[in-house]
């Protein structure tokens, strides 16, 4: 079975829904017939490498929103991530571009599918963690270099990744097609092609999903009744 996952290091909600998905696929009776595959997706391609703002600060001028509904928006993703385990530091969180990171997350699908290795998988947690709980800048090459040699790729790969044209159409390709599908936020799951989940839904929505499509076939995505959980958009988090 094929799971793909629309997601940018970014969203704070991605980093639950990983978590919210892994615990449902631990249950799942056939987990090790279950293929993942990370997709890209940017919420913000406008930011530069490294901006000076708080993500607080950020939000309230990049979105137009009021201090008081982003500090609340804030206050209650954090309580969220900590419900799966994730101490989220919004204080020391370094608001970056994450084009960089997704390039060379498009380097690690590249060795995983000449391997069958699961570097992807890896550096995107390292690249989440690294982001919202380590207070780590995603823009920057040494950092990005860093966590990449962690996952098992070569640092001169992960050098040549970052500003990569061929990586970068890559990327452009997976947020096209998440466009063509109707992602409008993200995290966003699709099942074998077939059924779309929006949002760091709850872990039984997903196992719904793992479920549902073992035990079907067919053609055309469905989104699953009641499947819009809590996730971002270009115009900014639920």
């Amino acid at each position: 079975m094929d799971v793909q996952i629309w997601s940018d290091i970014a969203c704070p909600w991605c980093y639950i829904g990983k978590r919210r998905f892994e615990r449902a696929l631990e249950g799942f009776e056939h987990r090790d017939e279950v293929r993942v595959t990370w997709r890209s997706y940017q919420l913000d391609p406008t930011l530069p490498q490294h901006d000076p703002r708080s993500e607080v600060e950020y939000l309230v001028q990049a979105k137009g929103l009021p201090r008081a509904t982003v500090e609340q928006m804030v206050a209650h993703v954090g309580e969220q991530a900590r419900g799966e385990g994730l101490e989220y530091n919004f204080d020391a969180l370094v608001v970056a571009n994450s084009r960089r990171a997704h390039r060379v997350l498009q380097a690690a699908k590249a060795a995983d599918a000449a391997d069958g290795d699961t570097r992807t998988g890896t550096l995107k947690e390292a690249l989440l963690a690294a982001h919202f709980v380590d207070g780590e800048d995603i823009g920057d090459v040494e950092v990005l270099t860093r966590l990449a040699a962690q996952a098992g790729i070569d640092q001169a790969e992960t050098r040549a990744a970052v500003d990569s044209a061929t990586l970068d159409d890559a990327v452009e390709r997976d947020i096209r097609e998440a466009g063509e599908i109707g992602v409008r936020g993200v995290p966003f799951f699709v099942f074998a092609g077939k059924y779309g989940v929006s949002g760091a839904q709850p872990p039984e929505v997903f196992s719904q999903a793992l479920e549902t499509v073992w035990s079907e076939r067919g053609q055309g995505l469905v989104t699953l009744e009641g499947a819009d959980g809590e996730s971002c958009g270009p115009e900014g988090c639920d």
